[in-house]
């Protein structure tokens, strides 16, 4: 089959042939029709104990054995993973995807949809209270400006390095004022809240240190969350809520797609995807 390969420590993934996968107890082997990057995919096959070589990680969807259409999370038993043709995960990581919903917000309100909604909820946001969300532009950061309007905001304010992005987000109307950011003193921001501020922090995806002093949280409440290790059967719970929730508030996310290709691998991150297609998270 198919798939995006990972050679070794270091080495960029390639578009090519990889062995099937092995079925095993408790797990479901799946044809993917669409998988999701995130940074963590790319990441993981670096940073964890993995063996090598292996396919680029991934969430999808994709058709189980009994032809049910399924969404899978990055969990697929190693060297397999969602960009190749198909992928066995563990039974638990994988939920049915109802009718009415599209591969694309399927994926997009898995794991970057539970890491904007469990922090929102975390920090109880109050009817009309002010909610600034930093990483505005990226999908977990879309979402939650989203979120937090449906959850009582009265103004959310997007803050980003990135000002074309910014200004989509004014254009579509999401966030009600927009910051750019610049340099690495993202400590500014923190600095910049109100007194009585609730500040929640979101994994480490910006960085596994952050440089506080005990002024920097006079008179602040600060929360650091973990969203990803839950069991199963509550991230699916949490998953369906976010399904309905994208339902009824039409909650949209920027997306990149990508068709299958294997003319070069100059590109990768163009060239390499799933039997279908490939929707890249921004």
């Amino acid at each position: 089959m198919k798939a995006a390969v990972i050679s070794g420590q270091g080495a960029a993934p390639v578009y090519g042939d990889f062995p099937e996968p092995e079925p095993r107890d408790g797990c479901v082997t799946i044809d993917v029709e669409t998988a999701g990057l995130g940074g963590w995919d790319v990441l993981g096959a670096y940073r964890l104990a993995v063996e090598y070589p292996c396919v680029l990680r991934g969430e999808g969807v994709g058709r189980a054995e009994d032809g049910r259409r399924v969404y899978f999370g990055e969990r697929s038993i190693a060297p397999w993973g969602g960009w190749a043709e198909r992928t066995i995960v563990p039974a638990a990581e994988v939920w049915d995807v109802p009718d009415d919903v599209d591969d694309r917000t399927a994926i997009t309100m898995a794991i970057a949809g539970t890491g904007a909604l469990v922090p929102l909820e975390k920090a109880a946001i109050q009817p009309g209270e002010n909610v600034l969300i930093l990483g505005a532009t990226g999908t977990l950061g879309q979402i939650a400006l989203q979120l937090a309007r449906i959850l009582g905001a009265g103004r959310v304010v997007g803050a980003s390095r990135n000002a074309d992005a910014l200004a989509r987000l004014r254009a579509r109307g999401i966030a009600d004022a927009t910051v750019q950011m610049g340099g690495d003193d993202d400590l500014a921001a923190l600095k910049a809240t109100r007194w009585g501020a609730r500040v929640v922090t979101v994994g480490t995806g910006a960085g596994a240190n952050i440089n506080l002093s005990a002024g920097d949280l006079l008179f602040r409440t600060l929360t650091v969350v973990g969203t990803g290790q839950r069991p199963p059967a509550d991230r699916e719970q949490i998953w369906r809520r976010l399904l309905d929730m994208a339902r009824d508030h039409a909650i949209a996310v920027d997306h990149l797609e990508y068709c299958p290709s294997s003319d070069g691998v100059d590109a990768p991150r163009r060239h390499l995807c799933a039997k279908v297609g490939v929707a890249e998270h921004l």
